[in-house]
């Protein structure tokens, strides 16, 4: 059965607005590293478990114009190919494609979308709607690039959370230049 599969790139105390912030791109820039070949490894293998995504408004019309024209391999393939699911309540503009706009509970978009799909089905960004999914229960999975930074600024990923959540710890590897993959099972 596919998995629901929330990712994204934060600091070590969950600040995920900006990944730059996080992992600095400029060679000359002191402090995090970029984001390395080993999590570039293991967002591969991540990336070839999920057939399609579901993402927020705001991430969608943002990430229309970026990723469309970016080489930042291997996501912009993926991304690119993947079908793309937005909720939202208004009609999708652009021609970014294959995307789709989904609307209703969360539990039924899920279910409908687990229904159509034998691979994981990806959650990339979208914070406030992976907060949403977290909140109500509906992750199977947890996936961070974690960079070596404390950052005050930006949303958090797990604020608002109703309760404690138990997870299974699947997978945890550091880099050689200081980041963490982490990956868990949600129960």
């Amino acid at each position: 059965m596919p998995q629901l599969v929330v990712y994204t790139l934060v600091s070590v105390d969950g600040a995920t607005e900006d990944p730059h912030r996080y992992f600095p791109e400029t060679p000359d820039r002191p402090g995090a590293p970029v984001f390395d070949a080993e999590l570039e490894r293991h967002e591969a293998a991540m990336l070839e478990r999920q057939e399609a995504v579901l993402l927020g408004r705001t991430t969608y019309d943002e990430w229309s114009r970026y990723w469309p024209t970016s080489d930042e391999q291997p996501f912009a393939d993926f991304i690119n190919a993947a079908p793309k699911y937005v909720v939202t309540s208004s009609p999708l503009a652009g021609d970014w494609g294959p995307a789709e706009q989904v609307q209703g509970g969360l539990a039924d978009v899920v279910g409908r979308l687990k229904a159509r799909h034998a691979g994981d089905i990806g959650v990339h960004a979208s914070i406030t709607l992976a907060k949403s999914l977290l909140a109500a229960g509906l992750v199977d999975e947890l996936c961070l690039a974690v960079g070596r930074v404390l950052d005050p600024r930006g949303p958090r990923l797990f604020d608002g959370l109703p309760e404690r959540v138990e997870m299974e710890l699947l997978e945890a590897s550091p880099t050689t230049t200081g980041s963490v993959w982490l990956r868990y099972r949600l129960s």
